[in-house]
């Protein structure tokens, strides 16, 4: 069943899909890519041309802009970032629109030995009826998180055509590298101009999230000794080998992403490149609490010394940097925003559903910088592969919740 915001909705998201905006770890600058523009640039001026005031695109690669207000209340920020992960393939995407979806299997044009099953996706078997979006199956969609990046711009253009709306100030903004923990600049939270936010990241209908990952990086460096392998005994170390051997210390049977659910935290090793004179592996580690964060990263330093004091011809570097520190920590401590968008949701007619989100937001880091910015539902499924799938109608039933939000913002 059409409502008013499925058709621009599902235009918005099929147009900016279509666009390389993915970001890279391995590059420096903000943003990483200049693809990412190509996204804040359309944003910038479609902002600019729907009417928005103070619109900006930041030095540092962030749209800011301001739907004024309408009525006394709190200013409110509404986020989306306009990078896809790095995991999968994410250039040439075609997205496209299945209309009316009749609940079975959905192949994939340019992969046809891939299935989306709803025996396997449950949450998929619940759509029927619905208007679904999916990539052509060799890339990933973006819907993480273009269909939050939709849903921002969908309500800022109905708000900027309804002053009737009694709301306050309303300021939105679009992020780069995200995906990379690199979206937030220090400058941000100042720049932000809200008394809190929200950003438009999460899965199925209802998730009003505000517990996430507290998460490091980790890098070791593995210097070996290097010699004409002709003449190398007992003078080569081989950094492959003492490289291998410290992933394979590292727990195989638990605290890995495959082995662990819920609450549980792992180490997972993303890279491992290099040759026998030198091997640099990544690792991110992740925890709900501070304290087994902590553990984890002494778990990895105490692997790398033990593999080094077996071969002190060697050296071993384990360097450990701070990515970012669950919200509830700040968010527990006063919750009116979480309680705010739940109260959105129930007057939508939907039941808030508050899980751990294992993995972080751009939230994370603003509500750790003074910004209190719990994650709002998009849709979005099965994400960073070439299943990934949204239905327009989820995302109209955000855009909803967040027009009712901005209402209630106001009252309260």
């Amino acid at each position: 069943m059409q409502n008013p915001f499925d058709q621009e909705l599902q235009d918005r998201l099929v147009r900016y899909a279509a666009i390389d905006s993915q970001s890279d770890e391995t590059a420096p600058g903000s943003p990483s890519t200049a693809c990412q523009f190509d996204m804040l640039h359309l944003l910038r001026d479609e902002l600019t041309e729907m009417g928005a005031q103070d619109v900006e695109l930041t030095d540092y690669g962030v749209v800011l802009a301001t739907i004024p207000g309408t009525a006394p209340g709190p200013t409110v920020g509404f986020l989306a970032h306009v990078d896809t992960a790095p995991q999968f393939n994410a250039s040439g995407v075609k997205p496209r629109v299945i209309s009316g979806y009749n609940g079975g299997d959905i192949t994939f044009p340019d992969d046809p030995a891939l299935v989306l099953s709803p025996a396997e996706h449950p949450y998929l078997a619940e759509k029927i009826g619905h208007d679904l979006i999916t990539a052509s199956g060799t890339t990933l969609l973006g819907a993480d998180d273009k269909a939050g990046v939709a849903i921002v711009m969908t309500m800022a253009r109905h708000l900027l055509n309804s002053p009737d709306i009694a709301r306050g100030p309303i300021r939105v903004a679009f992020t780069p590298d995200e995906e990379i923990g690199r979206g937030v600049s220090e400058r941000l939270p100042k720049d932000l101009r809200a008394d809190f936010a929200y950003t438009l990241d999460g899965g199925q209908v209802g998730e009003i999230e505000y517990e996430s990952f507290s998460a490091d990086r980790a890098v070791v460096t593995v210097t070996g000794v290097s010699i004409h392998p002709g003449w190398a005994k007992d003078k080569m170390v081989n950094a492959i080998h003492l490289a291998s051997k410290i992933v394979q210390t590292l727990p195989q049977a638990t605290m890995t992403p495959e082995t662990t659910a819920d609450r549980e935290g792992f180490i997972h090793a993303t890279d491992m490149e290099g040759g026998s004179s030198e091997m640099v592996i990544k690792f991110i580690l992740r925890d709900f609490e501070r304290d087994g964060l902590a553990a984890k990263g002494e778990l990895l330093r105490q692997v790398c010394a033990a593999v080094q004091a077996g071969e002190p011809r060697a050296a071993i570097k384990c360097e450990i940097y701070p990515q970012y520190r669950n919200m509830r920590y700040w968010l527990e401590k006063d919750m009116t925003p979480v309680d705010l968008a739940r109260a959105a949701a129930k007057a939508e007619g939907i039941e808030p559903i508050s899980v751990p989100i294992r993995g972080g937001t751009d939230g994370s880091r603003l509500t750790e910088m003074g910004v209190p910015t719990p994650n709002v539902f998009t849709g979005m499924q099965c994400i960073h592969g070439p299943l990934e799938w949204i239905s327009v109608q989820d995302m109209a039933t955000a855009t909803r919740t967040c027009l009712r939000l901005a209402q209630m913002a106001a009252k309260g």
